[in-house]
C-alpha cells in the first residue's frame, strides 16, 4: 500500500508534458541511480543476508529499465547525455538517522518514499501522455514502482518493529513532502510544483497494494519473473 503525504499538482504534470523529452531523460537517470542505490545497500550491509537476494533481483530490474527507457529515448531520436539532478534525494536523505541500526531503517524507507512518488507521477503521465505506446510503457513502470515501494519497507520490517516501521514512515513521508514543496519547479520527476502538504490523518489514498515475493521482484508488465 502506498501512502504520500502530499499529492502532486496538475502543474507538475503540465511542465512534464511540455518537456517530455526532458522528463524521459530524468527518467533514465532516476532507474540508473536506483539500481545504484539497491546495489549500495546490498554492499554497505553484507551481513544482513535478508537483504541480498531481494536487492540484487531489485537492482536487475532497475537496470532493465533504465535499458527500456534508454530504448525509448532512442525511439524519439534523443542521446543519453548529462543532465542537472535534483536536489530530491539528497535532502529527503537528510533526514536520516545516524546510528544503526535505524539508519537502515531510514535508507529503506527513504528509498520506498523515492519509489513511490514515482510511482504516483508515472501514474499522473500514463493518465495524460496522448501517445498510447508511451502511456502503457509508464503504465507499465507505474505499477513496478508500486512493488518496489513495498519492497522496500517489508525489508525495513524485517529490521525494525512493524508498528515502529510505521511510524517512521509516516515522519518521513511528512519530510518528503515538505521537501518537494521547497524544490523549484523543473522537468524533472522529482521536482517542485508537488502540492500541498495534506493532513496526517486524511495523507494520500493508497495508490496500488501488491504483494512481494521475497528474492523475486516483477518484470516491466508487472508479473514476477
Amino acid at each position: 500500500m502506498l501512502r504520500l503525504a502530499s499529492r502532486t499538482a496538475p502543474a507538475w504534470t503540465a511542465l512534464a508534458l511540455a518537456h517530455l523529452d526532458e522528463i524521459l531523460l530524468d527518467h533514465a537517470h532516476c532507474e540508473k541511480k536506483a539500481a545504484g542505490a539497491a546495489l549500495t545497500l546490498l554492499f554497505q550491509y553484507p551481513d544482513r543476508a535478508e537483504l541480498q537476494a531481494p536487492l540484487a533481483a531489485l537492482a536487475r530490474e532497475e537496470l532493465a529499465h533504465f535499458e527500456a527507457v534508454l530504448a525509448e529515448l532512442a525511439k524519439r531520436g534523443l542521446v543519453f547525455r548529462r543532465q542537472r539532478a535534483s536536489a530530491y534525494a539528497g535532502r529527503l536523505r537528510s533526514a536520516s538517522a545516524a546510528r544503526e541500526p535505524a539508519r537502515l531503517v531510514d535508507a529503506l524507507l527513504c528509498a520506498a518514499l523515492i519509489e513511490a512518488r514515482s510511482c504516483e507521477r508515472l501514474g499522473l503521465l500514463a493518465d495524460a501522455l496522448a501517445e498510447p505506446a508511451l502511456a502503457a510503457f509508464y503504465r507499465a513502470l507505474h505499477a513496478a514502482e508500486a512493488r518496489h515501494h513495498a519492497l522496500y519497507v517489508e525489508l525495513a520490517c524485517q529490521v525494525a518493529p512493524q508498528a515502529e516501521v510505521v511510524a517512521r514512515l509516516a515522519e518521513l513521508a511528512v519530510h518528503e513532502a515538505r521537501v518537494l514543496a521547497e524544490l523549484p519547479a523543473l522537468p524533472r520527476l522529482h521536482a517542485g510544483a508537488g502540492g500541498a502538504l495534506l493532513h496526517v490523518a486524511e495523507r494520500a489514498e493508497p495508490l496500488e497494494q501488491h504483494r512481494v515475493v521475497h528474492g523475486r521482484v516483477g518484470g516491466l508488465g508487472g508479473e514476477p519473473r
